[in-house]
């Protein structure tokens, strides 16, 4: 009788084991999707901050010098990422736009997918990506401000949001061209 019940007793410590690791397996995926989720309405909120703190300033004031390398003026851009595509056409406009709402769903697919550091740096571009969709919806433009210049040389006009995006994507390339070739 006694050998009857072992088998039904290491079944059974073997499913509490399974439950256990299921349980604990599940709440460390919604934490990492927790902590991508706070990093993603941390990079929208910063770069709305900005962007409210800007179009207020430049309301009553001209552009705001820093250096001799670097000024905020604000610029509306109704294209895509520094002024790409931007047209005075309200079809290309919305086309663009729905285009933009479509890549940030994939994203948003995507960052559920990934393993946790794909995850944040998805959250990055998936932050900065609201942060544009979200003044595109709200504007019909987006407020680009920060001017990088070298005397008469000036880079593309762009946002808190433009730089979350570049930085995600840099490092998504980046571990991908570095780490997953450690491995092959």
């Amino acid at each position: 009788m006694q050998d009857a019940k072992k088998p039904l007793q290491i079944k059974f410590k073997m499913s509490i084991a399974k439950k256990f690791y299921k349980n604990n397996f599940s709440s460390l995926v919604k934490k990492n999707n927790l902590i991508c989720f706070l990093l993603v309405i941390l990079i929208f909120s910063l770069d709305r901050v900005s962007k409210i703190k800007i179009i207020d300033h430049q309301l009553e004031n001209n552009r705001v010098y820093i250096n001799d390398f670097i000024n905020f003026d604000l610029v509306w851009n109704t294209g895509v990422g520094f002024g790409f595509f931007s047209s005075n056409s309200n079809l290309t406009y919305n086309l663009i736009t729905f285009i933009i709402g479509i890549v940030i769903i994939f994203i948003i697919y995507l960052l559920i997918k990934s393993l946790f550091i794909d995850k944040a740096f998805f959250s990055l571009v998936l932050g900065g990506a609201l942060g544009n969709f979200y003044d595109r919806l709200t504007y019909y433009a987006v407020p680009d401000f920060i001017d990088v210049h070298y005397k008469n040389f000036h880079w593309f006009t762009f946002n808190m949001a433009d730089i979350f995006i570049t930085l995600g994507i840099i490092m998504l390339f980046g571990r991908e061209l570095f780490i997953n070739n450690d491995k092959k």
